[in-house]
């Protein structure tokens, strides 16, 4: 890729009955996003046409329709037209078709950032039960992604402001104890560290730790997890190079502000980091850490109360794009810092010996 091409940002459409194509057509009308990269929509033109004509402030977004990414165009929202003859908008409705919808769209952008003709990819949101299916038994796109790309995921809300890790990601609340680890936690303090690093351009990043009981158990009180799993955990991960702290109770270092002190949060579940989250990020980014490739989308759901009716704010999916961009530009600036430099040695020793011999070539002339 040449240095000013423009990255390719796959967006999947999502739940074709949720708020996925409003935010998505909001977003893209602006035309400076596609001064910042190419959009390559993955859904539906005839769900595209229907929530256009529901927008009521939103100037036409001209989609560009092309058989794969390889054929997008640079100044234009290109979009791949995903399973047209099966959909049917019912806004605010689950149905079997509008989770079909954005499993195929899903797959589809994913079969396409495997190849590596798009750099990044942006879902829109799906409903969980609604995608269940034969061939999708998966809880999130999290876990979908996981079994579709190297690496282990790792979840992240990300803003400005605030970025919160998950240690547990989509279980019930009554497995958090059993499913937490001294291993487990090394691994994602480890992981968050290197994605830190790679992925935000952070020197040597700081990390809090948050507790799983009330008052971080209390000296065992309130339960043993903090003195026997993660205090323990915190240890071994700084004595391996991670500049973490803690266990902290979440609604104290939260509601002291002492949260800022840190370049991000590790959560032991997932309503733990989200809640606070949310509550002061509310145009924040999911994003799927630590896999071969970049993914991110809105922090919020389907919203099924306000589909169809033109009340969906797309700062969250504009953020889920610009976000994404930048890690792609982080990661790439970052292979180039990290490179093995004995290539480069070895080539400018070869160059170097090339000079000579020509130079003797000439003198001897």
């Amino acid at each position: 890729m040449m240095e000013n091409e423009l990255l390719k940002i796959g967006i999947t459409q999502g739940d074709t009955n949720g708020v996925g194509w409003e935010v998505i057509l909001k977003t893209l009308a602006d035309p400076r996003i596609v001064e910042l990269c190419t959009p390559i929509i993955y859904g539906s033109p005839k769900a595209a046409g229907y929530y256009r004509n529901t927008l009521r402030e939103v100037e036409n977004v001209p989609l560009n329709t092309i058989s794969d990414a390889a054929h997008a165009r640079a100044g234009k929202v290109n979009i791949v037209p995903i399973g047209e003859g099966e959909i049917k908008i019912e806004p605010g409705i689950a149905t079997p078709t509008s989770g079909k919808a954005a499993v195929d769209a899903l797959r589809r952008a994913v079969e396409e950032l495997k190849a590596g003709e798009i750099d990044a990819l942006v879902t829109a949101p799906i409903n969980k039960e609604a995608v269940q299916g034969e061939d999708f038994h998966f809880t999130g796109h999290t876990e979908f992604l996981a079994s579709e790309l190297e690496g282990e995921p790792l979840m992240m809300m990300c803003s400005e402001r605030l970025r919160v890790g998950l240690v547990t990601i989509h279980i019930p609340v009554s497995e958090i104890s059993s499913a937490l680890t001294q291993e487990k936690i090394v691994e994602r303090l480890t992981q968050l560290r290197g994605l830190l690093k790679q992925d935000f351009g952070i020197v040597e990043p700081r990390i809090a730790v948050l507790s799983l009981n009330p008052h971080a158990g209390d000296g065992g009180l309130l339960g043993k997890e903090e003195e026997e799993i993660i205090r323990p955990a915190i240890v071994e991960a700084y004595k391996q190079g991670v500049l973490a702290y803690g266990p902290f109770a979440s609604d104290g270092l939260f509601g002291s502000g002492n949260y800022t002190r840190y370049d991000a949060i590790l959560a032991m579940y997932h309503d733990q980091g989200l809640a606070p989250f949310k509550m002061l990020s509310p145009d924040g980014v999911n994003f799927t850490a630590c896999l071969r490739e970049v993914r991110t989308s809105p922090d919020h759901g389907v919203a099924y109360d306000i589909a169809g009716k033109d009340q969906a704010d797309p700062q969250s999916m504009r953020s889920a794009i610009y976000t994404a961009i930048d890690i792609v530009r982080h990661r790439r600036a970052w292979e180039e810092w990290t490179e093995n430099p004995l290539p480069h040695v070895e080539r400018e020793r070869k160059e170097r010996g090339e000079r000579r011999e020509e130079k003797g070539v000439k003198e001897e002339e």
